[in-house]
């Protein structure tokens, strides 16, 4: 009798030589965005369109992915469009020009904005010290295997410092409204605990942290002064995030393995019901019953 030998799996691996384009166009592993996209209000089959049909990068995203660049001394080259709008076919035609080389293009009043909020993360108190030149590693790429399932499993940290005695992972986001109450409600919108646990792990699974590791949010307002709110992920919200990612990794697996990415209803042949939300349920009963 013959047995057929197990695939071998797969062990960590850090790369620092992958492009972010490199990063995100690989399908044999899921990122932490990846795992978001597989809970509500996401569905595994819009994540599987999304991931084999990307939509090219929205505009709106230029103006963080430049603020990265600039602080984090790695990432996509800034092309300075010398127009004052987009308005003409010239300028747009520098634009796109921009955008074919892999660069992100910016306005005057933009690479000025960029300069200025690369300016106040090096002046802040608590930012401008951990992303000093030397102090750690931008962008790079960690891959490991979820032992639970056998997923192949990546993340690409803004920004790493590794200590003997702790390891950080900073994470720099910029936002229309940096006020720590605000800062809170993105971390529920966005799932960003999810996103930190499972940077946590991969950097744990790499053997990056051997003395443990801590998640930090650097988030900036894009309006002048452009603020800065520095906070350490929750011990709890980890957890949580965690928990999260273990449910969107099964989720994942079985899709893999028979193929089928179901929407949010899945296979059912009975017509579910609906209703409001919990609270406006409670709130109108309360007020019409």
């Amino acid at each position: 009798m013959t047995t057929t030998a197990e695939a071998p799996v797969a062990g960590p691996e850090v790369r620092d030589d992958l492009t972010a384009e490199e990063y995100h166009a690989d399908l044999t592993s899921v990122s932490s965005t990846g795992l978001r996209e597989l809970l509500e209000p996401g569905c595994p089959a819009q994540f599987h369109h999304d991931r084999q049909y990307p939509q090219p990068p929205k505009r709106e995203f230029d103006l963080g992915n430049a603020v990265h660049a600039a602080v984090l001394g790695k990432g996509s080259d800034i092309v300075e469009i010398p127009y004052p709008n987009y308005r003409t076919g010239d300028a747009q035609a520098a634009r796109d020009l921009a955008y074919d080389a892999g660069k992100i293009p910016l306005l005057p009043k933009e690479k000025e904005q960029v300069d200025a909020m690369a300016a106040a993360v090096r002046r802040h108190r608590q930012a401008g010290p951990m992303f000093a030149p030397g102090n750690g590693i931008a962008e790079r790429s960690v891959y490991w295997t979820d032992p639970a399932t056998g997923v192949r499993c990546r993340v690409r940290p803004d920004w790493l410092i590794v200590r003997p005695e702790v390891t950080v992972v900073v994470d720099l986001k910029t936002t229309t409204d940096a006020n720590p109450k605000a800062c809170s409600k993105a971390i529920a919108a966005y799932s960003y605990h999810q996103q930190g646990a499972l940077y946590l792990d991969g950097v744990q699974a790499a053997g990056l942290a051997p003395e443990g590791a801590r998640f930090v949010f650097v988030f900036q307002s894009k309006k002048p002064p452009y603020l800065i709110t520095v906070r350490e992920l929750a011990g709890q919200e980890e957890d949580i995030g965690r928990a999260r990612n273990e449910r969107a990794l099964r989720i994942y697996a079985d899709c893999e393995r028979t193929g089928e990415w179901p929407d949010w209803t899945g296979p059912v042949t009975d017509i579910p019901t609906i209703g409001m939300p919990s609270y406006d349920t409670i709130r109108q009963a309360e007020e019409y019953l």
